[in-house]
């Protein structure tokens, strides 16, 4: 165990600040002489006017708690140095967010307190983070059971109706509109616009994914476009938050949010991943070549299913129009012997009818003769009339009257002078 300091002091012989931040000084810069390699994660970044970088160092513990903070400095001529060489090694240059390997020297000043001189950095530790959170990310989503959920739904075609999560802006998001135009079709795209980088990143990604599934019967796809970066920019999406989004999302999400080399988890979970957001258009312009192209093949096998169809009910009908034909001229044939018979069966019934009505007639002719006033007169008859009417009863006349009586052979003038009713 290292020996104490042996500071004696009394309210009568104190020491001063300054001293004893010499004697603070003093320790640390002979206990730490040499410089050591520490690992934190960035929490603030500023690079000021002078060239000169300051930063604050962090140590997380259970639930993100920070358990050690420490201010860092690197000096212009030392930035100069090692943030060009971390940035061509990891592909993204020091930010706030990112966990670090640093190499520093213990510094204290009377004035500004404790601090850390960063003089080097690893750019491997950076790199093994990143992977080693892309792994935890993906055994959480398949511990989710959620890994394969978007890519088990059903891309349709064409797929013409796209909501777009990306920064209008970006010039990912300007070459897959050109490439869209450029195509014969006519695509209905919808921006949703989102910050596609830094701190809000995340929560700026899955607000558009919230919007679009709010409204998900108006469209066929959503196509997440951002056109590459630097790797740890891209790291946005190996978040487990905006992977688990995608990969229970509602409608099939195909991404472009990268280069060729870049494959994030985001990629792995959507539907589809492309390498940029040209391909992502040409993807789009791809299924609906395939969909025209099948609508032909449907066409061309319809027309000649048709025609097929078409030669084979024209024989039919010649066939039965032949049958029907010599079917029709044997019924007529058949049906003009009937008719013949029947016409023959009504003239000679007729004939009958007629022979026999007119015998009849002439039997009704001779009995009407029989009736006629002048064969009544002459059997002895006589018609009595008053005022020109035929008397049929004695009530029709009385005493008196003049009447007249039809003879056979004339007119009797005569008076009525008793009436003798006939008593039955």
């Amino acid at each position: 165990m290292d020996k104490a300091l042996n500071i004696v002091t009394t309210p009568q012989e104190c020491i001063t600040l300054y001293d004893l931040q010499r004697m603070v000084r003093g320790t640390l810069e002979s206990r730490f002489y040499d410089p050591v390699w520490i690992s934190a994660e960035i929490s603030e970044l500023k690079l000021n006017n002078s060239g000169h970088c300051y930063l604050n160092l962090v140590e997380k513990g259970v639930g993100g708690t920070p358990r050690a903070e420490a201010r860092a400095m690197i000096w212009r001529k030392t930035y100069n140095s090692i943030a060009p060489a971390f940035e061509q090694a990891t592909g993204s240059s020091l930010r706030s967010g990112l966990k670090v390997l640093v190499r520093v020297v213990v510094s204290f000043h009377e004035t500004y307190g404790y601090s850390l001189q960063i003089i080097d950095i690893d750019p491997s530790y950076t790199l093994g983070e990143v992977e080693r959170r892309r792994r935890e990310t993906i055994a959480m989503l398949v511990a989710d059971g959620v890994w394969d959920m978007n890519r088990e739904l059903s891309l349709v075609r064409p797929t013409l109706r796209i909501a777009v999560v990306s920064s209008a802006t970006a010039a990912g998001y300007r070459d897959f509109m050109r490439e869209l135009q450029r195509s014969n079709y006519r695509f209905h795209t919808t921006l949703f616009e989102s910050t596609m980088q830094g701190d809000g990143g995340e929560d700026s990604v899955i607000r558009a994914l919230d919007s679009i599934a709010s409204m998900e019967e108006m469209y066929d796809v959503v196509a997440i476009i951002r056109g590459g970066g630097s790797t740890s920019d891209l790291s946005l999406f190996d978040s487990y938050r905006i992977a688990s989004h995608i990969a229970q999302f509602p409608l099939p999400v195909v991404t472009g949010i990268g280069h060729d080399k870049d494959v994030s988890v985001a990629d792995m979970v959507a539907h589809t991943h492309c390498k940029t957001p040209t391909a992502v258009a040409t993807l789009f312009a791809e299924l609906a070549d395939m969909e025209l192209s099948t609508i032909d093949e449907y066409a061309k096998g319809i027309a000649n299913e048709v025609e097929r169809i078409l030669h084979n009910e024209t024989m039919r009908v010649y066939s039965l129009g032949t049958d029907i034909a010599r079917i029709a001229t044997a019924h007529i044939s058949e049906e003009q012997n009937r008719i013949s018979i029947i016409r023959n069966a009504i003239q000679s019934r007729l004939e009958l009818i007629f022979a026999t009505e007119n015998n009849r007639l002439r039997d009704i002719e001779r009995t009407l003769k029989g009736y006629s006033i002048d064969n009544i007169l002459k059997l002895g008859f006589a018609v009595a009339r008053s005022e020109d009417k035929a008397l049929t009863s004695v009530a029709e006349s009385k005493v008196g009257d003049s009447i007249e009586v039809e003879l056979t052979d004339g007119v009797l003038s005569a008076e009525i002078k008793s009436i003798t009713p006939t008593k039955h």
